[in-house]
């Protein structure tokens, strides 16, 4: 699996990706811009795809990470389903050409409106999270004459040791339904007649580094898989979630390779092999293969901080100011010279509008930076704070660059507006 900078490179002291150079998409695009490697998502994706060679197994991208019709059209050519938490992202898939019988349609807010199109679109199932939601399906498939095929996000309380916000397995979490509430929650759901219980679910957090809380939750899940054959209930698919880390500064997560064979070992060992298994990876598939591309606007001295105004801000890349995240910045070109210690802000107006601190680097107005390790939870976290227009986004294919999604223009941002009369 590609790694934040192996799909961007240097050649004689230049920052390319694939076979084409950064300073050359940003005269050409502008900056900010996001810039993907194709051949980066789709590595990434056939990571898993092997790891499950062989196996009745499915890969939904968590395609929140990133929404862009470019990157679910490659991912749904390479085979892909989709891990979907709206209605308009069912939409997304369907304008990528995704196939719609692969979708499962996680979330714990979802509305009658968005079951009914996803059980016109025939989904795979939805992932329920409470008993509410259950009667929610419930009520709206009766309306449609439709079975609803569904699984039960199961809550399993395992602590992944990741940042408060993203984790998800907790008690204390909103996601998913509480361990000793799910069989309860399965029983009720089998009774209903346009109810099909098809799977179980669990989905512990995001930027997991490690093996052992998969391990943990999936015992965890395996043990209610047996008790519900137990009184009956057969499922006919397992499902991990996602959550896996990508190295954005000195992480080592493991590869998808070894995190599916640990967890597929465990299945085996239970007696659960004949059944499907579903993983819902998002970050580790499309991260490494993306940059922000921004251009340094003023080079600001202070008494205690030095800084580097950027065209890039917090509401192109909220990470940082979000999550204290660490992004690797790098100048496309390098520079001669001494370094100083310089933060990397935008221009928006907030404290918080900084994208990376305390970097060493070589820098003057006019040079191009590359934050590296942007391509998930960048421009889906994208917003237009302070009237700003969202960064556009490229895709690179070898010697070839595609413009994915043009910038936006201001006078597109107050567009469904109106004064008053």
């Amino acid at each position: 699996m590609t790694q934040p900078g192996e799909a961007f490179h240097r050649r004689d002291g230049q920052l390319w990706c694939e076979g084409v150079p950064l300073a050359a998409i940003a005269d050409r695009f502008g900056t900010p811009t996001y810039v993907y490697s194709r051949a980066s998502i789709e590595g990434a994706f056939a990571a898993y795809a092997a790891a499950l060679h062989g196996r009745a197994a499915l890969v939904c991208y968590a395609m929140k990470a990133n929404s862009n019709l470019a990157v679910l059209n490659l991912l749904a050519r390479a085979g892909s389903g989709f891990d979907i938490v709206s209605g308009g992202e069912l939409a997304r898939v369907i304008a990528a050409g995704g196939d719609t019988r692969k979708v499962v349609f996680s979330g714990v807010g979802k509305t009658e409106r968005e079951i009914a199109r996803a059980l016109a679109a025939e989904i795979l199932c939805f992932n329920l999270e409470s008993v509410a939601e259950l009667e929610m399906v419930e009520r709206v498939a009766a309306a449609s004459g439709r079975r609803a095929r569904v699984s039960v996000r199961v809550n399993p309380d395992v602590d992944p040791k990741t940042h408060p916000y993203i984790s998800t397995g907790l008690r204390s979490n909103k996601f998913g339904v509480a361990y000793e509430d799910t069989l309860p929650l399965y029983r009720q759901a089998a009774r209903l007649p346009h109810i099909e219980v098809v799977g179980i679910d669990c989905h512990i957090g995001s930027r997991i580094a490690e093996v052992a809380p998969y391990l943990e939750a999936a015992d965890r899940l395996l043990d209610l898989v047996d008790a519900l054959e137990r009184e009956g209930i057969g499922l006919s698919h397992i499902d991990f979630g996602g959550g896996l880390d990508i190295r954005y500064r000195d992480e080592t997560p493991p590869a998808p390779a070894e995190l599916i064979g640990a967890i597929l070992a465990h299945v085996d060992a239970r007696g659960h092999g004949g059944k499907t298994i579903l993983f819902e990876p998002g970050r580790s598939v499309v991260g490494p293969a993306g940059a922000l591309l921004t251009r340094v606007n003023i080079v600001k001295e202070g008494a205690e901080k030095n800084f580097l105004v950027v065209d890039a801000a917090m509401n192109d890349l909220i990470r940082p100011a979000l999550y204290d995240a660490w992004m690797d910045v790098q100048p496309v070109a390098l520079r001669d010279g001494p370094t100083r210690v310089y933060d990397v802000v935008g221009p928006v107006c907030e404290s918080g509008d900084w994208l990376a601190r305390e970097r060493p680097l070589a820098a003057q107005a006019g040079d191009l930076l590359a934050i590296l390790g942007a391509g998930a939870y960048g421009m889906s976290m994208a917003s237009n704070y302070n009237s700003r227009p969202r960064a556009a986004e490229v895709m690179v294919d070898g010697d070839r660059v595609y413009e994915v999604r043009r910038r936006e223009t201001v006078e597109e941002l107050y567009a469904l507006e109106s004064t008053l009369p």
